[in-house]
């Protein structure tokens, strides 16, 4: 079980991009890597192309590149902070299923 999700809010810790939040958008687990919405914007050069329109597309433009997630810490929604992750078992729903629980006000998300 990972501790950062798809569509979890993020902080960045350490970057040129530090202190911002952002959603997550995708995962990678296989490269330990996550998308966050709006943030390391990097630019990106594009060859001229032209679409099924005959529209012409290209030149520089500015995308997202992925985040690896040693940098970001999830922000716990009850105190709204960044926070670390511990996992506890779940006896109300099943008792073998696993919830993420903030380390500092003990919520579980």
């Amino acid at each position: 079980m990972r501790r950062i999700r798809k569509d979890d809010r993020v902080q960045v810790m350490s970057g040129k991009d530090r202190g911002r939040q952002g959603r997550v958008v995708k995962v990678f687990t296989k490269r330990d890597r996550v998308l966050v919405e709006g943030v390391n914007y990097v630019k990106k050069h594009q060859r001229m192309q032209t679409n099924r329109r005959g529209a012409q597309e290209g030149g520089i433009i500015e995308t997202e590149a992925p985040v690896h997630m040693s940098n970001v810490m999830p922000v716990c929604p009850s105190c709204d902070q960044p926070v670390r992750v511990g996992f506890v078992l779940d006896d109300e729903l099943d008792p073998r299923s696993k919830v993420r629980q903030c380390r500092k006000c003990n919520a579980t998300f």
